[in-house]
């Protein structure tokens, strides 16, 4: 074969090593995946026409209230979200003149917490956040708070005082995963000029008629890049002029440290969604049965209350002992396990029926391959416990639809 091919064959592989956010075009909707070496470990893909409600703020008017389970029913244009009054016990009414209990008819400014999924309807709050690369700024109790991720206590009890200055009366300040590298200027100069925002926006609503859109959410793909960890995300790549266009005018407003690494990919020959074989990776997101390495595999059953997960040895046939073929199996298990639901993005309660293991310290081993694991998900995951049944329980934060939802009736 001549030398031309090795080489581009070397290029293709070198490009795909390197952790980075892919943003491309795919059957009329925009898949953002994020890949590390080699992998994609989270997908996404959303219409070109039709822009997410998450974290959208509106001003809202209550249909009813349902007293026995203290929540009410409101209508943002359109469409009706619940709202907690016990996570909410001090509505923002339109008129700021007002200081009493929710009634019908109210309007509210409110947003979207949780997309509706399935038969649920979506989740509305009154503690109103906004949020940027480093730090998260919320409406309600002030505080100073740290993602879980970050442990550097020494640093966090030096500058919670300089961050608790910002607080004010009514905000509360997150300092997310990105913040731990950032120096106490940069942390500043992002939460004032999210205060900024969010005072704009409060201002804006005296002005607005009911159902108006105050926010209006960056789009999914835009927010993906929000989301990444700085310090592993190497490149932002798209394949397509006017995405690149969108991503470049977002970074210079928002994230200007980051514009560097943004760039144009072009090859017809081999476009991005080949060279990560995007459409594959989404066929086998729909999939039931997920194989293993050693040969056992899994089989991901989404249900309406929860999610079950059953962990099989299926082809494996290495000379072992049978605690030690269950012990090896069920580790990998874990680490596909972590895997598939960022992939798939499951979440709300999960059940994990493990192959039986009678070794205490095995099922330490397990549980705590399972906690590192889930540990590198953007989303928190909690591993809870082993049931009585011996069923392994998690818990991920539900956010967006899960990705078999997003992909409904496309292949």
């Amino acid at each position: 074969m001549p030398m031309t091919f090795f080489l581009w064959k070397r290029l293709a592989e070198m490009e795909a090593a390197l952790n980075k956010l892919i943003i491309t075009r795919w059957k009329e909707h925009i898949c953002t995946a994020l890949a590390e070496e080699h992998h994609i470990v989270q997908i996404r893909v959303e219409p070109e026409e039709e822009k997410t409600r998450l974290n959208n703020i509106y001003i809202g008017k209550v249909q009813n209230i349902k007293k026995n389970i203290n929540s009410a029913f409101i209508d943002i244009g359109g469409i009706t979200g619940y709202y907690s009054i016990t996570d909410n016990p001090c509505p923002l009414f339109a008129d700021r003149n007002l200081n009493r209990t929710l009634r019908a008819g109210d309007e509210i400014i409110v947003q979207v917490a949780k997309d509706a999924v399935k038969t649920k309807s979506l989740v509305l709050t009154s503690r109103l956040t906004l949020t940027g690369k480093l730090v998260v700024l919320t409406l309600g109790k002030p505080g100073v708070g740290f993602s879980g991720k970050i442990h550097a206590s020494e640093w966090k009890a030096e500058i919670r005082p300089y961050l608790q200055e910002e607080t004010e009366e009514y905000f509360f300040i997150i300092v997310r995963t990105n913040g731990k590298d950032a120096s106490l200027s940069e942390l500043l100069e992002e939460i004032r000029g999210l205060k900024k925002q969010m005072q704009k926006i409060l201002a804006k609503s005296s002005s607005r008629n009911c159902y108006s859109l105050l926010y209006q959410s960056p789009e999914t793909f835009l927010t993906g890049i929000q989301n990444a960890y700085a310090d592993e995300l190497k490149e932002i790549v798209t394949d397509d002029a006017g995405l690149f266009s969108r991503i470049e005018e977002f970074l210079r407003l928002h994230q200007p440290e980051d514009v560097k690494k943004l760039r144009f990919y072009q090859d017809e020959l081999l476009p991005l969604n080949k060279l990560y074989s995007v459409e594959k990776v989404l066929e086998e997101c729909l999939s039931k049965r997920v194989w293993l390495k050693s040969g056992g595999y899994l089989v991901i059953e989404p249900t309406e209350a929860l999610v079950v997960i059953d962990v099989n040895t299926g082809k494996y046939s290495e000379k072992k002992t049978m605690k030690e073929t269950i012990l090896k199996i069920n580790l990998e298990a874990a680490e596909e396990i972590g895997r598939q639901l960022r992939l798939r993005n499951l979440s709300g309660i999960i059940l994990v029926d493990f192959i039986d293991m009678e070794e205490e310290e095995h099922k330490k081993l397990l549980l705590d391959r399972l906690e590192k694991v889930v540990g590198k998900d953007p989303i928190k995951t909690l591993v809870v416990d082993i049931t009585r049944l011996n069923l392994v329980e998690l818990t991920r934060k539900k956010i967006q639809r899960p990705l078999y939802e997003q992909l409904a009736g496309m292949f």
